[in-house]
C-alpha cells in the first residue's frame, strides 16, 4: 500500500530521489523490511532525516502486519495458463516449497482488465509477498506491486530494477544450443519461430538463435514471431513456408508452438523429422506426445518454481537472498532432428 505522507511534508518519491534508490526500497525501509542492502538502508535513513519525511502511522502499522500468505500472479489469459504445461510445472515447484512452509498460496490469473483487480488485492495488505510466474513488457502494474510487497519474478523482468529478485533459465544459451545443434548436423536452410517480442524469454531465445547463425556464417531462411501457443506456432509456420525458400531445419521457441508447426507441415506434405528437422524448447509433456517425439531444449521449470519460492521465503524471513538466479538448459535428443 502507499505510505501517505503528512500534509505538506516530503513525498516518498522525493525521499527515493534524494537517496538515489527506488520507491520500493524506501517503502521497505519504512516498513522495517530487512531485504535492503546496508548502503541503501543508510542512504534512505539519511534522506528521511534530511527531508523530515513522516509516513502515515496507520498505513505503516497495517503494512507491517504479517498475513502468512503469498500471491502467485500469472499475467496471462486463462486459456493460455491452463493450456501450457510450462505453468503446471512452475506451479508444482512453487507449491512444493510453500507447502513445507507456514505460508499459504493464493493464485491470481491477472490479464488485461483483471490487472486492476489484482493490483487492488495485492495492495490491500492481504499478502506478505508475491511470485510473478510470467510477464510482458506491457505489465506495468507489476512495478506498483513491487513498491508494496517483496516480489520474485519467474524470468528476467523486462525492466530490471536494482532491488529486483528473479529466477530465470539461460534462454540465450538455450537458443544458441538449439541452433548450433541443427548447424552441426549439416543444416543450412534454417528458420525459426520465435517467442513473443514483448517477453524477455522470447527476446533471449531469438538472440541465441542469431548468435549461433552469425557464428556459423549462416543466414536465416525466415524469422517469424509466435506467441508460445499451439495456434500461434501454426500461424507462424504458415508464414515461414510462404516466405520463399523452404527450410530444411526449424528452431521453435516452445514445444507448444512446435506442435502447431507439425500440423501445418503435414498439411503441406512435409514430414517432421524426415523432410525437415525440428527442435523445440521446454521439454514439456508435449515433446513426447507428438510424433515423431520432439528434440527440444530442456528448461528446468520445476526447479525454477522451487527456487522462486525459496528466494521469496528467504526475503520474508530476513535471510540473505540472491537477486538473480540463472538455471542451465540442455538439449534432449529425440526423433525430430
Amino acid at each position: 500500500m502507499d505510505l501517505a505522507p503528512a500534509r505538506g511534508a516530503a513525498t516518498i518519491e522525493e525521499v527515493a530521489a534524494r537517496a538515489g534508490v527506488s520507491r520500493s526500497t524506501v517503502s521497505r525501509v519504512v516498513n522495517g523490511s530487512t531485504a535492503v542492502s546496508p548502503s541503501a538502508l543508510e542512504a534512505v535513513r539519511r534522506a528521511i532525516d534530511e527531508l523530515q519525511y513522516v509516513p502515515n502511522r496507520a498505513a505503516r502499522s497495517l503494512a507491517s502486519r504479517q498475513t502468512r500468505a503469498i500471491a502467485l500472479v500469472i499475467p496471462e489469459q486463462t486459456d493460455r495458463f491452463f493450456g501450457d504445461p510450462f505453468f503446471a510445472s512452475i506451479v508444482a515447484g512453487i507449491g512444493e516449497v510453500i507447502g513445507e512452509s507456514d505460508y499459504i498460496m493464493n493464485m491470481l490469473i491477472a490479464s488485461d482488465d483483471a490487472s486492476a483487480k489484482a493490483l487492488g488485492y495485492l495492495r490491500s495488505g492481504s499478502v506478505d509477498g508475491a511470485i510473478v510466474a510470467s510477464h510482458h513488457t506491457s505489465d506495468t502494474f507489476l512495478d506498483r506491486v513491487a513498491d508494496v510487497v517483496p516480489v520474485v519474478y519467474g524470468g528476467r523482468p523486462a525492466r530490471i530494477r536494482s532491488d529486483d529478485y528473479y529466477v530465470d533459465v539461460d534462454n540465450v544459451e538455450g537458443g544458441r544450443l538449439a541452433t548450433a545443434y541443427l548447424i552441426e548436423r549439416g543444416h543450412r536452410r534454417i528458420a525459426t519461430i520465435s517467442g513473443p517480442p514483448d517477453m524477455p524469454a522470447g527476446i533471449d531465445r531469438l538472440k541465441g538463435f542469431h548468435a549461433a547463425m552469425t557464428e556459423a556464417g549462416v543466414t536465416p531462411v525466415a524469422v517469424e514471431n509466435g506467441d508460445f501457443t499451439e495456434s500461434g506456432g501454426a500461424s507462424a509456420m504458415t508464414r515461414v513456408l510462404s516466405a520463399g525458400e523452404r527450410p530444411d531445419a526449424l528452431f521453435v521457441a516452445s514445444d507448444l508452438m512446435a506442435r502447431g508447426a507439425y500440423e501445418v507441415l503435414r498439411e503441406k506434405g512435409i514430414e517432421p523429422g524426415r523432410d525437415i528437422a525440428v527442435i523445440g524448447f521446454d521439454d514439456s509433456a508435449v515433446s513426447t506426445a507428438v510424433s515423431p517425439a520432439l528434440t527440444t531444449v530442456r528448461q528446468p521449470s520445476l526447479t525454477q518454481g522451487r527456487h522462486m519460492a525459496s528466494v521469496l521465503l528467504d526475503i520474508l524471513a530476513g535471510r540473505p537472498a540472491v537477486h538473480a538466479t540463472i538455471l542451465p538448459t540442455e538439449i534432449i535428443e529425440r526423433a525430430s532432428a
